[in-house]
C-alpha cells in the first residue's frame, strides 16, 4: 500500500507555508490558500446547492493533505447542511502528515477553528489503512486511506456525488493520475456526479472523457490561467431514509446503532429491560 518511507518530506517556507520536499511542491498559499480551496472545489463541485434536500451526501478526495479542503467542506456543511442530512467523506493520502504538521498548516485560517478542532482532535496516526473519524457534532463521517490511491480505491465500495481531485500535479506526481485511479473514480461516482481539479493537463481531461465526465475548463485562481470542472450525466438517485429495528440495546446493539448512524441510517432500538 505504501513504501516504508511515508513521510511527505514536509519543509516550511519563509512565508510559513507548507511544503513537500518530496513532491516539490507547497500544499496550499498562506496568502489565499483557503480562497482556492473554496472556488475550485467547494464552488466548482456546485456546493452547497447539490446538496440542498439530499439526506445523505459523499464528498471523495484524492490528495487529503493539510485536510484544508475537508475543514472547508465541513465549515460549508455546518452552516448550509440540509435538515436531517448526513455528510460522508472519503478521502486518500500516500503521505500523510503529523498532527502537529496539519495543526499548524490549519492556524493559518482562524476563521475554520470550529471545523478544525475536531479533525485535529481525531488525527490518525499514519498507519495505512483505512481510519474512521466520527464527527457527530457535524452530522458526519470521514473515512481516510492511507495509501496507493488505485488500491484504495479499489477496496472503498461508496459512491461519490462529488470529487476533489487533489494530489499534486500529474507532471510532479504521475501516480496519482494513473489510468487505474481515473478507473476507480469513474467506477466509484454516482450519477450526475459532479468533479473538480486544478489541473486541466490533457491525459487527465482525456481520462476523464473517456470514461463519460463531460468536462468544462473554467477560468483558474491567482497565478493558475485555468481549471477544470466535470459532471458525470445522469440524476443523483433519491436518498431515502433507511429505518432499521435493532432487538436488543447491549454492547452489540449499540455498536448496531452507532454503525448504521454512521451510514445515515435511523435505527429504531428495543429492549425489553433496560440499556
Amino acid at each position: 500500500m505504501t513504501t516504508n518511507d511515508a513521510s511527505p518530506r514536509l519543509t516550511w517556507t519563509d512565508d510559513d507555508e507548507p511544503r513537500s520536499g518530496r513532491f516539490g511542491d507547497v500544499y496550499f498559499s498562506r496568502d489565499d490558500g483557503l480562497a482556492e480551496t473554496r472556488t475550485v472545489f467547494l464552488q466548482g463541485c456546485g456546493l452547497p446547492e447539490a446538496w440542498t434536500d439530499r439526506q445523505a451526501f459523499t464528498v471523495a478526495e484524492l490528495g487529503f493533505g493539510t485536510g484544508l479542503n475537508i475543514v472547508a467542506l465541513l465549515d460549508l456543511w455546518r452552516r448550509t447542511r440540509p435538515v436531517g442530512g448526513r455528510l460522508h467523506i472519503f478521502s486518500i493520502e500516500g503521505f500523510p502528515l503529523t498532527v502537529q504538521e496539519a495543526a499548524r498548516a490549519l492556524s493559518a485560517w482562524p476563521e475554520l477553528a470550529q471545523a478544525a478542532a475536531p479533525l485535529i482532535e481525531a488525527w490518525p496516526a499514519g498507519t495505512p489503512g483505512f481510519h474512521r473519524i466520527d464527527l457527530p457534532m457535524f452530522d458526519a463521517v470521514l473515512d481516510l486511506a492511507i495509501g496507493d490511491a488505485a488500491w484504495a480505491l479499489a477496496q472503498w465500495s461508496g459512491q461519490a456525488d462529488a470529487w476533489f481531485l487533489d494530489g499534486f500535479s500529474p507532471a510532479l506526481n504521475p501516480g496519482m493520475w494513473s489510468d487505474e485511479v481515473l478507473d476507480g473514480v469513474a467506477a466509484r461516482s454516482a450519477p450526475g456526479a459532479r468533479l473538480a481539479t486544478f489541473t486541466v493537463a490533457g491525459s487527465v481531461r482525456r481520462g476523464l472523457a473517456e470514461h463519460g465526465f463531460v468536462l468544462d475548463k473554467r477560468p483558474g485562481h491567482g497565478r493558475k490561467r485555468e481549471r477544470l470542472e466535470a459532471r458525470l450525466p445522469g440524476e443523483a438517485p433519491p436518498s431515502p431514509e433507511p429505518r432499521v429495528a435493532v432487538i436488543g440495546a447491549g454492547v452489540a446493539g449499540a455498536a448496531t446503532v452507532r454503525a448504521l448512524a454512521a451510514l445515515g441510517g435511523r435505527p429504531v432500538v428495543f429492549e425489553a429491560e433496560r440499556p
